[in-house]
């Protein structure tokens, strides 16, 4: 093996690109003693970049009409509108489910509004982040306050859910629930909903 020793590589005058290496080098060693890397200031486009750098796949989509739930019941919601969806790997019309193709850690989250069908009717509501058919993540309110009757319950909720979730990068999948409990049992809606998920790097 040969070593080159200069301070400077520069492309050729009249020519705009540089090539390092070719279809034989195979791997390309940055020394652990590195702790710098300059891109200046004028780079505005990286092509091609690795996997390994990029936080995908990821994808978020959204509904913004309300979806009618079972009283009291884990209903699974659905998310229609796509936002973006970097690998394709989000189902916006069967089973809304994020089904990542790579394995890591990923960053997930979720935010919807309860709406009961009647005027401080909200007894109770829950936001659940599942993975593979069981929740993994849960916020929840209770309403149930002062004389504890129909006038004491809540107009709306508003849920925010977030969480760090290990896939597996094939059969893991992820999906979001809702529950909402109202005083007349009379049914309830939740809407303005958002369901999204974006894998971590360098972890």
């Amino acid at each position: 093996m040969s070593k080159l020793e200069t301070n400077t590589i520069d492309n050729i005058s009249g020519s705009s690109t540089l090539n390092i290496g070719d279809t034989n080098a195979t791997n390309i060693t940055i020394d652990n003693g590195v702790t710098t890397l300059d891109f200046g200031t004028g780079i505005s486009t990286v092509s091609n970049m690795p996997a390994a750098f990029k936080n995908t796949p990821a994808f978020e989509a959204y509904t913004t009409a309300f979806q009618s739930v079972t009283e009291a019941a884990y209903t699974k919601l659905t998310f229609a509108t796509e936002e973006f969806d970097s690998d394709g790997n989000y189902d916006n019309s069967t089973n809304y489910r994020f089904t990542p193709t790579t394995a890591g850690k990923y960053f997930v989250y979720a935010k919807v509004r309860t709406d009961p069908s009647s005027y401080e009717n909200e007894r109770s509501s829950n936001l659940l982040i599942y993975k593979n058919g069981s929740s993994v993540s849960k916020t929840s309110t209770d309403s149930m306050t002062g004389g504890n009757t129909s006038t004491d319950g809540a107009t709306s909720s508003t849920h925010n859910i977030t969480a760090i979730i290990d896939m597996n990068g094939s059969s893991d999948y992820l999906e979001v629930y809702g529950k909402l409990n109202t005083w007349s049992d009379s049914g309830a809606t939740i809407g303005s909903k958002v369901f999204g998920a974006y894998r971590i790097i360098g972890v």
